[in-house]
């Protein structure tokens, strides 16, 4: 199996559980791994139709957490990984979603869950 990689995907969402956090956007910041046997055949046609398309991946993850107005980082981490294995030929999938400034002391906190498609 490969892996196809997308890096800090900035989506600016409402998250939070403070009230204050319920009014604005904050920045989010994701890191995918995309486990998939798609990536042999396309090296072979060199063709997107035959990989996972990113420009997909990304459109589809930052309307998902736009939707979303979840309260935990948590709840949008699986939610991606859900959403990922559903729509696009993946074996495996790790999202971590990170929130920087949510602790002023900390660059940033993160979440990182890891899910296996079922059905194949």
């Amino acid at each position: 199996m490969d892996t196809i990689f997308i890096r800090e995907l900035e989506v600016h969402a409402v998250i939070g559980v403070h009230a204050w956090e319920r009014q604005i956007e904050q920045r989010l910041v994701f890191d995918l791994e995309l486990g998939s046997d798609c990536v042999a055949a396309a090296a072979l046609t060199d063709q997107v139709a035959d990989t996972i398309d990113y420009v997909a991946v990304c459109a589809g993850v930052t309307a998902l957490v736009h939707a979303a107005r979840a309260q935990l980082l948590e709840t949008l981490a699986v939610r991606v990984a859900e959403h990922l294995l559903a729509d696009f030929p993946l074996a495996r999938v790790r999202v971590r979603v990170a929130k920087p400034g949510a602790v002023p002391e900390a660059g940033s906190v993160a979440v990182q869950v890891e899910r296996l498609a079922s059905h194949r």
